[in-house]
């Protein structure tokens, strides 16, 4: 199982600002959307997570933002995980347009939450038996 998921974005003109540069904030947001279709890939699907009362939520996000996206851009997404404990999860991510050039960068820790409780819990065995080894 691969360690280093793509999931391909084009930009549209509501990511943008009145220049047609992507609006940094909407770096974040495509993260996220790479993340969760990895999972989904896997084969799990958050909503189930969430009827369970289980969650995972962002923990920090350190971001650097390299160059400018701008509309219309074909976007590649990468995420892989580069730290895997009990609880939590490092992902490194970077954003790279259609010639090759590093967009933005990312290491995202996002930790597994008990909702109704607000607190940390084990990663259930469902994700981590399908999650690549680091």
């Amino acid at each position: 199982m691969s360690n280093n998921f793509h999931w391909p974005v084009r930009v549209y003109y509501e990511d943008t600002d009145a220049g047609g540069i992507v609006f940094y904030a909407n770096y974040l947001k495509f993260f996220e959307r790479a993340r969760t279709e990895w999972l989904r890939e896997l084969g799990i699907e958050q909503d189930l997570l969430l009827k369970q009362g289980i969650g995972f939520v962002v923990r920090s996000v350190v971001m650097n933002n390299l160059a400018s996206a701008k509309f219309n851009d074909m976007l590649d997404v990468t995420a892989e995980i580069v730290v895997r404990k009990k609880a939590s999860l490092v992902f490194r991510q970077a954003i790279r347009n259609q010639d090759d050039i590093l967009i933005a960068t990312a290491e995202v820790k996002v930790a597994c939450v008990n909702l109704n409780q607000a607190k940390p819990i084990a990663i259930p065995e469902q994700i981590t038996g399908v999650l690549p080894r680091v």
